[in-house]
């Protein structure tokens, strides 16, 4: 019945000009033509198609047919596979580009990987004719079918390993290698005019940029690159370095894009934005595959500091680290160190402070050293901090003290803050090392920020236990180092201050938390005698925050180590004060009498 229905509608459309064929011959020819593909009549639709006077109905109605064609081509396993393969080919040949195009595309949805890969292993080869065929009309088609290519590859996972890489256990690599070789024909004719280039090779040229800076982004800003050393043959390193090869290609300077942040670009004619253009988490990948992975570093001059490129990777670190995914974080970290490691040490002048990312960075660094969930990122995160720390000059590491200080809002960071003006202090305090910032009437106001309780007495002691142990030992050191007769670090003048607005209120607050804590661990301890059969639970707040339920000896367990910390904090501060009477005593002994 189908059959006689596809006989019959092209033969009545045979006689008829392209223009008049109505709407309903173009459903019967579908629906007749796509029946008898799905029920096995191949052999007699390839002889329809063929016939040389059905042309100009094929030419017009033919590419209907695409989507049971590629079912059959999917599955390879119709008995009539190759006569299925011989209308795909015929059509892609005859009918009209644009018609064809949008078949195709909208074949190309999946969302089973494997589906996906197949696909586009499939569909890739005939794209690229049909694109082809479109001559110098095709930038904008280009640019529909790439963006199309790039959706579905999104959806495929990465590999998280060298052996899931090695087996393309999820078939992007494949699919990665694909991709570049459906662009190679476009690439070469976007190489082969480079000045004096007409609109469409212009139009050509943007269109490929958009891919390059799509792919940066995704598949390339997920995926782990793998050195040499590592995997010899890696099918994602590849993959990387031709697209940085497209943006040769279309006229893209690499040093140019990684210092797009900092150097104003000419004005670029095209009808894409700036942000279009150059999107600021592409060019972050791009910046950690040159810097991190030194791929193309043959085309990178080296004339550029290390000062520099760390200004200038600056942006793109910014972008990395302020990202919550683990793959974008660590790409982050990495640029970051790398960035660092070639600048001199203690050579960062505090001028560059005034420059927004050198402050912004810190704290996205914080937030990975405090929050994120991976032991390896946060132990990564603490080791580039204290690495950007040490490069900086001593100016510039008491500006950015004081900004820790004020701006970070966690005691371990504070904390390890007042740890690092310690060290500060201790090397200004060697002999011919004199600075003028980390002793002396410069130094007081940094310690000012130091020795203070945020909300005085009633400061919650387990919660900002860090910052005060550290500022206790602190204190402590510069009482037993500097000694009152030569006052170096001014903390003698500025002793009574400390007395009052650190010491006694940390008494006071010591006192009043001891006491609430005995007392819960009295009660919780009188609960677990008068209940044998239930587990009691008491609500109790430690660290600012209630703790969850537990058992009772778990609740014991947990008071105990409060009032231990509590312990800790009394012995240092003890020992101050008796190290204050000894400083004192020794004074008042050598003055004259």
């Amino acid at each position: 019945m189908a059959l006689e229905q596809l006989s019959d509608v092209v033969q009545r459309c045979e006689a008829l000009p392209d223009d008049s064929y109505t709407s309903e011959d173009h459903d019967v020819f579908t629906i007749a033509g796509r029946t008898c593909i799905e029920e096995g009549n191949s052999p007699q639709v390839l002889s329809i198609v063929l016939d040389e006077r059905n042309q100009n109905v094929v030419r017009s109605m033919g590419w209907n047919l695409l989507p049971p064609l590629i079912q059959v081509l999917l599955k390879k396993e119709e008995q009539h596979l190759p006569q299925c393969m011989a209308i795909f080919n015929h059509l892609l040949e005859t009918c009209t580009p644009k018609e064809l195009l949008i078949g195709i595309l909208e074949q190309l949805e999946d969302d089973d990987p494997d589906g996906i890969a197949e696909r586009l292993h499939l569909l890739l080869n005939p794209l690229q004719k049909v694109l082809l065929r479109l001559g110098s009309r095709k930038a904008s088609s280009l640019g529909m079918t790439l963006s199309s290519l790039l959706d579905q590859l999104a959806k495929l996972p990465v590999p998280n390993t060298k052996e899931q890489e090695e087996d393309d256990v999820f078939s992007l690599c494949r699919c990665c290698t694909h991709l570049i070789e459906f662009v190679r024909p476009f690439v070469v004719e976007a190489r082969l005019n480079p000045s004096g280039a007409t609109r469409s090779e212009d139009e050509l040229r943007t269109e490929l940029l958009k891919f390059c800076m799509k792919t940066l982004s995704q598949p390339l800003l997920d995926v782990q690159i793998r050195d040499v050393e590592t995997l010899p043959r890696s099918p994602l390193r590849t993959f990387a370095v031709k697209v940085l090869d497209i943006l040769g290609a279309v006229g893209e300077s690499l040093p140019g894009l990684v210092f797009h942040p900092l150097l104003k670009k000419k004005e670029v004619p095209g009808f894409l934005e700036e942000e279009v253009r150059y999107p600021k988490t592409s060019l972050a990948s791009l910046a950690h595959l040159l810097f991190v992975h030194h791929l193309a570093a043959d085309t990178f001059p080296s004339v550029f500091s290390p000062v520099f490129c760390l200004r200038c990777n600056m942006e793109h670190i910014s972008i990395l680290l302020s990202r919550t995914e683990d793959a974008r974080l660590q790409k982050g970290l990495e640029l970051y160190e790398k960035s660092l490691v070639r600048v001199e040490t203690g050579s960062l002048p505090a001028d560059l402070l005034e420059i927004k990312t050198f402050l912004t960075v810190p704290l996205d660094l914080v937030k990975v050293m405090t929050m994120c969930p991976q032991h390896d990122l946060r132990t990564k995160g603490l080791k580039v901090f204290q690495l950007s720390i040490d490069k900086f000059s001593t100016e510039a590491k008491y500006r950015f003290f004081e900004y820790l200080l004020r701006t970070s809002n966690h005691s371990g960071v504070e904390g390890y803050t007042i740890k690092n003006i310690r060290s500060q202090i201790d090397a200004a305090l060697q002999p011919g090392n004199a600075n003028v910032w980390f002793e002396g009437s410069h130094l007081l106001p940094l310690l000012r920020k130091v020795f203070k309780l945020p909300d005085g007495p009633e400061t919650d002691l387990l919660q900002y236990m860090d910052r005060i142990m550290e500022s206790l030992n602190l204190l402590r050191y510069l009482v037993i180092r500097d000694k009152v007769t030569e006052n170096q670090t001014g903390i003698w003048t500025e002793l009574y201050k400390i007395e009052d607005g650190f010491m006694k209120p940390l008494r006071v607050g010591l006192n009043m938390s001891r006491a609430h804590y005995e007392r819960e661990l009295h009660n919780t301890m009188e609960n677990k005698k008068k209940k044998t059969k239930e587990e009691a639970v008491l609500s109790v707040s430690v660290g600012g925050e209630k703790l969850p339920k537990m058992t009772t000896d778990s609740q014991i367990q947990a008071l105990h180590s409060a009032l231990h910390t509590f312990d800790m904090m009394e012995s240092v501060l003890v020992r101050i004060e008796e190290l204050i009477e000894v400083k004192d005593g020794e004074e008042a002994a050598a003055e004259p009498h």
